[in-house]
């Protein structure tokens, strides 16, 4: 545990809906980013410079291009932050960034960039994991009229109630109130039609009901993606979205990769380890502003920056600067923390 003067940043990946049409024309302005996506594109095998600038939402919305879309913006834009790729011709600002570094963790399909980002694995192999999974993703929500609904409110007693009685799964608990329902589209309309009291039920578009049992196909094709792999101890602190632990081992971080295709997220336990680290800054990766947005109701009096374009690089790498010395000399948990 972090001693109380001890400042910590945290750097999230976001997860899939946070895509938006031409998101990524800013960044292909920067040296070198055209040439990352590009060799990445050969790995997903899609074109994600056509994807992040000329493509439209209903497009970036298929679960098979928007995952990869997603990870890939998250890594690009971390690059801009540790390599310096914005500004600073690779010097100093870049190599401070990285140091600062006191927690990383991702959204959903995020935790691939975090994972990354963390040294357990390599940013192409994150590539490649991320074809399999979105792919097996979307193929498994094809095989049944499932989705997903924001629970917005309401008595948490009341929801999970009435959760458990129409049998849909809280896929996503953000925190703050906020749950993501996820099951068949009739059971998910009855909960529209008879919400509980005091809460608002937005459906969402999304393919299916990603993170749970119905996506018991694309945990067997992660398993096997994931076969070969033979990943690293994190670098820096990994906070899993499975129960918001902090995940020391390479081969762990890799197991829930894959299980945590069909189990809930957990965003609002890994706030809690946030707070429990003595979270001082948050910094959000491409395509950033949902979990900064949830940061702000949930953790209040951090400090924030949504990093949506390289005009906010400046911003981040200030927050950088502040954390540097003190997180230099802080080495990731000895042990996984609960």
């Amino acid at each position: 545990m972090p001693g109380e003067s001890e400042r910590v940043l945290v750097l999230v990946a976001p997860g899939q809906g946070s895509q938006a049409p031409g998101f990524l024309n800013p960044w292909l302005d920067l040296p070198g980013v055209a040439d990352r996506l590009e060799g990445w594109s050969d790995l997903v095998g899609a074109d994600l410079v056509h994807l992040g600038t000329k493509a439209d939402a209903e497009e970036i919305r298929d679960t098979a291009v928007a995952q990869p879309l997603l990870v890939a913006a998250a890594l690009l834009s971390a690059a801009a932050l540790f390599d310096g790729k914005e500004g600073d011709n690779g010097g100093g600002e870049g190599k401070a960034a990285r140091g600062a570094v006191g927690a990383v963790a991702g959204h959903s399909v995020g935790e691939l960039a975090a994972a990354a980002i963390a040294g357990v694995i390599t940013e192409d192999t994150a590539m490649t994991l991320v074809r399999s999974r979105a792919t097996a993703m979307a193929e498994a929500a094809a095989a049944a009229e499932t989705g997903m609904s924001a629970v917005l409110g309401g008595d948490p007693d009341e929801v999970a109630a009435r959760l458990a009685e129409l049998e849909l799964v809280a896929a996503n608990d953000n925190g703050g109130g906020q749950i993501v329902a996820a099951g068949t589209l009739e059971r998910l309309a009855e909960l529209s039609a008879n919400r509980p009291e005091k809460a608002r039920v937005v459906p969402l578009k999304v393919a299916g009901a990603f993170h749970t049992a119905h996506m018991a196909p694309a945990v067997a094709a992660m398993e096997r993606a994931t076969s070969g792999i033979e990943p690293g101890d994190p670098g820096i602190r990994y906070v899993s979205n499975a129960d918001g632990s902090v995940v020391t081992e390479g081969r762990e971080v890799v197991r829930r990769l894959v299980t945590q295709v069909s189990s809930p997220v957990r965003w609002d336990l890994c706030t809690e380890t946030f707070r429990r680290l003595g979270v001082t800054a948050f910094v959000e990766l491409c395509p950033a502003g949902t979990l900064t947005a949830l940061a702000k109701r949930n953790l209040p009096g951090v400090d924030r920056v949504a990093v949506k374009g390289p005009e906010h690089l400046a911003a981040a790498r200030e927050l950088f600067t502040t954390h540097a010395a003190e997180s230099a000399d802080a080495a990731p948990a000895a042990e996984q923390e609960h």
